[in-house]
């Protein structure tokens, strides 16, 4: 497998604090890679140091194949579009002429706004000063100047903060069309892990600096093993039942939580709990959330 990013050993430190501890990312090429962890993680960190904006303090990190070191550096970033924090803009001018500034920094052939622009939506509203713009409309124009020049890698670091509902599906939807429609690799990251769970195809989960996980998003789904909820009007006598067949049973505010059966256990398993008098009257699979895998993985909660 081809990787656009890979980090060997990536560490940071801001005095005694490890930010960033021996990272060893694999982003595959022409993929959405959530890169997930709760707020001070080390998210942000590794993102500027795969840019170059944050010297590491150790390990190297590979674009593309090339060292992000002071001599490739300007040679990778022609190839590298990004969105970290809040993007700048010139208020005064609008959404088109600070494009055209992005694209004669970057040399772009003129067609290229308007291609962008067609890319993000923002053809109507090209024309507004940016200053007018709403928060989401921002983001669109920092994911257009981003765009520009055709980057081969996208770095995004939490692109859908403060957007409205409406705004966070959007940019989710755009995001997703990237890979497909011009073969970009984005590298996204993220603290809501809802969100990654409708975006990503490949996660990793950093934790305190450390990476914790990496894999395909159904790998990180496989993390978790399915249970059956038992929803019955005679819990004592559905608890006994239990016991005397040796299967395991946890009471919520549901009904009987037990670990996943196979089809042949299920139905014997309901044949006599229809016979104790257990009263069983539905009985439901339930998969952990992507939050409850993460909360295993970490030991913390996940943001929502």
């Amino acid at each position: 497998m081809k990787y656009i990013v890979e980090t060997r050993g990536l560490s940071k430190s801001y005095g005694n604090k490890q930010v960033v501890n021996n990272v060893n990312l694999k982003v595959p090429k022409g993929c959405v890679y959530g890169f997930m962890g709760p707020n001070g993680a080390g998210k942000s960190t590794t993102l500027k140091m795969l840019l170059g904006l944050v010297k590491a303090g150790g390990g190297t990190a590979l674009i593309d194949g090339r060292e992000m070191n002071q001599k490739n550096r300007l040679e990778i970033l022609k190839e590298t579009g990004s969105l970290i924090e809040s993007p700048s803009y010139y208020g005064h001018l609008t959404g088109r002429e600070n494009l055209e500034i992005v694209r004669t920094l970057k040399n772009a052939p003129e067609k290229e706004v308007e291609q962008v622009l067609k890319l993000v939506r923002m053809e109507r509203q090209q024309d507004k000063k940016t200053k007018e713009y709403s928060l989401g409309m921002k983001q669109r124009l920092g994911l257009a100047a981003a765009l520009i020049g055709k980057p081969q890698l996208l770095l995004l670091d939490e692109p859908t903060n403060g957007l409205d509902p409406s705004g966070i599906q959007e940019i989710r939807e755009l995001i997703c069309e990237l890979p497909k429609r011009t073969g970009m690799t984005v590298l996204v990251s993220s603290h809501l892990l809802s969100e990654m769970d409708q975006m990503a195809d490949y996660v990793g989960i950093i934790n305190h600096g450390q990476l914790i996980f990496q894999d395909k998003l159904e790998a990180l789904h496989e993390h978790s093993k399915s249970k059956l909820l038992l929803r019955v009007m005679n819990r004592t006598a559905a608890l006994k039942i239990l016991e005397n067949s040796g299967t395991e049973g946890r009471v919520t505010e549901e009904g009987i939580l037990i670990p996943s059966l196979s089809d042949d256990q299920a139905a014997n398993l309901v044949s006599a709990l229809a016979a104790g008098g257990a009263g069983l009257y539905r009985v439901e699979e339930r998969q952990k959330s992507l939050e409850d895998i993460f909360l295993s993985l970490t030991g913390r909660r996940a943001s929502l």
